[in-house]
């Protein structure tokens, strides 16, 4: 039967249309219930469960179906999404768009209303048609809703109605359900005192009235790590001014939650403050003692330079919450017998979380799961829901499950569906696979790289020509081969973006089949390659450069120390290791020539634990030890990435995948020219040329290390590399490796930027064909925005693993004492850098419960003076190492002052309690 409405529409040109809206109703939709011989057979046969299972609920103890409203799955969908929960207690129902229970919006009736009572007729149809069911086999639906009128309507109707509560609490086989109820709303469980602590939120309506005029500006909110009444927004858009707004204490902070979108008033000038130097964190004080919080707002004004005051405002609304499940722990209520206790987040940037849950002795101690469901102006903190309990804290298990959530890791076992896709074992290389494609198994090529690596992405060769010059060959992975465009495969490897690596485990981005066996390019083993092919001059200026598919059969799978051995060895000779030298010598070139052009040589200290190899722990810290090899490996892998940069930006001027690196805004640079200037060093930031030659001359004969300091704190200066369709940005260049332009092809097997790059190369030499999305420059650019997500997450994921892994390392080592060097000054601490565990940590000189000393901080030197002892950046300390486990949630290193000694402040030194790295003891390496 076809039902249609029809009417005119005046257009903007002054035309008139005639619209007509059409539905088309069925009669031959069954009901989906088994057994029912009315229409049993209709469109597919049954789509319900058999029987449902007997749900145990003392207000409807008969088997019956539930057909909630669209609010309750709205608000209940997430956190009824587990096994075991309510909603999988009985199955929902899909109301037939029948003739039966088609609803017309009667006149003056909105459209919530209309479907309010379109979910109410087809609960009464569904009663009434399954009452001709056999007896034995009769059920009945239960319509659930939190709508107070539609639930009396609903009962009016003779309806069996509950509210989701009600029915929840009825499952008496299952009390902890209530835990996952979420709150109706934020004036819902309001604390009892009932103060108002925040400003209302202005409506969307109004806010967007504001943006447009320019009252009020949108941006990202993003809490402070360090100071828990410290934000900044930044704001979205091209203009330059006001980019980033500082938001100071929690009413105008005014319940935002990090990575919320909010609309910001800008204060007038005379109101702006500066960043505080001062590190706060909630200490979970009473949740309604918002004097203290005042007290402690008063500790972020400080008399600043003019110059150092920075846009700032404060949250008049949210725009979009972006709120997510939050990893932590239960801070159990003093109150015997309470239900309402305080989570608090395993992410210090996220406010604690008020819960109600019956739980609270089963789940004290351990990482658990909690939504946020709102929060009200008179609550300190939001409202939430328990959701999953992750298992015992310290478990090595449960911690890495709980970074791998927090950083929002993709990590669950690749479906049947992608597997699906992968080549059927066992594999080789057959003729189709040969075509268009160089057989190149005659080359030396070598692969170099970390101790214990299986995903060997990269490997080289050079040879001499017959007219006297070199031939120099990376060999990549050929991984676009096997994953091929659009498929469950490809999606998975798109959504992933990069593998990412911790201290003991490796989350793949293609499976294992692909990682590390078909497309790695292990030794002794025909594989499938991209390579890129440069004819030089002993001068190492390229004078042909060529790409092309091939196989390759490399020689030998070595890691950086083996190559060294080889290149510094008086005896050996063979091919391999001329071909080594060969690579070494040139590389040494390239990288002189590109320091010359501008290119930044940082630091970062980088870790490697060596692990007991029977229990896992790490049982000895030290940074790595970086040789001549990982530089020669380096130089060809930044050469590679640059010629087919240039290649794909000639074939693919608005399409090509790029990488870019911001040049720093000068203010960035304010802490290292200042440090720099406390040594009477003179840093110029100008270019990146100036930055590297004035870093280059930055040496002092009696502090070697300073040089290594500088650089360390010149990396913290610089902004997030990020990827880019080059249709969509006019700048390229990369500020650090001084290039105009740059992307990454040579590690497709842990990134898939470098899969569209290989995709886009291939096209441009006539290899493979080409896909819509792969010219689609709106699509790339979404994928690249996933991509520098991904990206981040995985460097934030594999430094909390070496976080908790020098945790463990500490709690089995004891106290120690070690020489530090102080990278930066707060209001309150110094934050060190043990060169010898590549450690940074903060030392407070401000303790709860103990007298305070005298704080003097001058931020234009910066320096602190305590005591009459003052520290500058890069002063030497001595520092007493400990795991601090007073806060189970947050167990952390705590350092502690040893040298200079400073009365009241200063810790003797203790001898360490364990050294575990005693002779015979069975240890392996594992780098990560």
């Amino acid at each position: 039967m076809l039902k249609s409405k029809t009417f005119l529409k005046k257009t903007r040109a002054g035309g008139v249309m005639k619209i007509v809206r059409e539905h088309y109703l069925r009669d031959d939709i069954g009901c989906g219930a088994p057994g029912c011989t009315a229409c049993g057979g209709a469109h597919g046969g049954p789509a319900l469960e058999p029987r449902p299972q007997d749900p145990a609920s003392s207000l409807w103890p008969r088997p019956h179906y539930l057909l909630p409203d669209t609010n309750v799955l709205l608000h209940q969908i997430i956190s009824a999404r587990k096994p075991g929960t309510w909603a999988s207690e009985a199955s929902s129902l899909r109301p037939p768009g029948s003739l039966e229970t088609y609803v017309e919006q009667e006149q003056g009736e909105n459209a919530n209303d209309r479907n309010d009572r379109a979910i109410r007729v087809a609960a009464k149809w569904y009663n009434e048609h399954l009452k001709k069911m056999s007896a034995e086999n009769q059920l009945q639906v239960i319509f659930i809703t939190n709508d107070r009128k539609n639930k009396e309507k609903a009962v009016e109707e003779g309806i069996p109605a509950f509210t989701c509560e009600e029915y929840v609490k009825s499952l008496t086989a299952n009390p902890e359900l209530i835990d996952r109820l979420a709150c109706l709303s934020e004036e819902g469980k309001e604390i009892e005192s009932g103060k108002i602590i925040f400003s209302e939120h202005l409506p969307l309506s109004k806010l967007q009235q504001g943006i447009k005029s320019g009252i009020y500006l949108q941006g990202t909110f993003r809490a402070s790590r360090e100071n828990y009444l410290e934000a900044t927004v930044w704001i979205h858009g091209d203009t330059e001014e006001n980019k980033e707004i500082i938001l100071q204490g929690l009413k105008h902070l005014n319940r935002a939650v990090h990575e919320d979108i909010v609309a910001v008033e800008l204060f007038p000038k005379s109101q702006w403050v500066a960043p505080s130097s001062v590190v706060l964190q909630d200490e979970g004080q009473n949740e309604d003692d918002v004097e203290k919080e005042e007290e402690r707002e008063c500790m972020l004004k400080t008399a600043v330079n003019e110059k150092m005051l920075k846009p700032t405002g404060r949250v008049v609304g949210i725009i979009k919450r972006n709120w997510r499940p939050y990893c932590g722990m239960l801070s159990k209520s003093d109150i015997k017998e309470s239900r309402r206790h305080l989570f608090t987040p395993a992410d210090r940037r996220i406010p604690r979380i008020r819960i109600e849950t019956r739980q609270a002795s089963t789940l004290e101690g351990r990482r658990i799961i909690v939504a946020i469901d709102g929060w009200p102006r008179n609550s300190r903190y939001p409202n939430g829901h328990f959701v999953k309990n992750l298992g015992d804290v310290g478990e090595k298990e449960t911690e890495t499950e709980v970074l791998l959530l927090e950083h929002d890791v993709p990590h669950q076992p690749f479906s049947q569906a992608v597997l699906s896709f992968l080549p059927k074992m066992p594999w080789s290389i057959t003729e189709k696979d040969m075509k268009n494609r160089e057989d190149l198994r005659h080359l030396c090529v070598c692969s170099v790289d970390p101790p214990g690596c299986t995903d060997i992405d990269d490997a080289l060769h050079c040879r001499e020509l017959k007219n006297g010059n070199l031939e120099v060959g990376v060999h990549i992975a050929d991984v676009s081969h096997f994953i091929r465009p659009g498929n469950a495969l490809d999606q998975e490897s798109a959504r992933r973006g990069t593998t990412v690596y911790l201290c003991e485990k490796r989350i793949d981005m293609v499976p294992e089949l692909l990682s590390s066996n078909l497309c790695s390019l292990r030794c002794n083993v025909d594989r499938l390659a991209f390579s890129c092919i440069w004819e030089m001059n002993h001068n190492a200026e390229i004078l042909k450069t060529r790409f092309t598919k091939s196989v390759i059969n490399s020689k030998a799978s070595l890691t950086y120390a083996e190559a060294q051995m080889r290149i510094d060895s008086a005896t050996m000779n063979d091919d391999i290791t001329i071909s080594l030298r060969g690579l070494n010598k040139l590389a040494k070139i390239l990288k002189k020539r590109r320091i010359e052009n501008g290119a930044l040589t940082l630091s970062s200290p980088e870790v490697r634990f060596h692990m007991d190899s029977e229990t896992h722990d790490p049982i000895d810290l030290q940074t790595k030890e970086l040789r001549e090899t990982n530089s020669m490996v380096e130089e060809f892998m930044l050469l590679a990435n640059i010629s087919v940069a240039k290649k794909i930006h000639e074939e693919f001027s608005e399409h090509a995948l790029l990488r870019k690196h911001p040049a720093p805004p000068p203010s960035n640079y304010e802490i290292l020219v200042k440090a720099a200037k406390s040594k009477n060093l003179d840093i110029k930031t100008d270019t990146a040329k100036s930055l590297a030659e004035s870093l280059d001359r930055a040496e002092s004969p009696a502090f070697p290390y300073l040089n290594t300091l500088l650089r360390i704190l010149a990396t913290r200066c610089m902004m997030q590399a990020v990827y880019f369709c080059s249709g969509m940005d006019n700048d390229f260049h990369h500020y650090g490796l001084a290039s105009p332009i740059y992307t990454h092809f040579t590690s497709p097997i842990r990134r898939y930027a470098d899969i569209i790059v290989h995709r886009l190369l291939a096209v441009a030499i006539g290899a493979d064909c080409t896909y819509p999305e792969l010219t689609d420059k709106h699509k790339l650019a979404d994928i690249c925005k996933n991509l520098n997500f991904r990206h981040k997450m995985a460097q934030y994921a594999q430094r909390a693993s070496v976080a908790f892994h020098t945790q463990l390392f500490f709690k089995s080592k004891g106290i120690v004492s070690e020489e530090a060097y102080i990278l930066f000054v707060r209001k309150n601490a110094i934050v060190v850098l043990i060169p010898k565990y590549g450690l940074e940590g903060t030392v407070f000189f401000e303790e709860k419960d103990k007298p305070k000393p005298h704080l003097i901080y001058d931020d234009e030197i910066p320096s602190l003076q305590i005591e009459g002892i003052v520290f500058h950046v890069f002063d030497k300390v001595k520092v007493k190492i400990m795991l601090d486990s007073s806060n189970l949630q947050h167990q952390k290193i705590r350092m502690a002052l040893v040298e200079p000694q400073i009365p009241g402040i200063s810790i003797p030194i203790e001898p360490s309690n364990a050294d575990l790295n005693e002779p015979g003891r069975k240890k392996r390496k594992f780098e990560k």
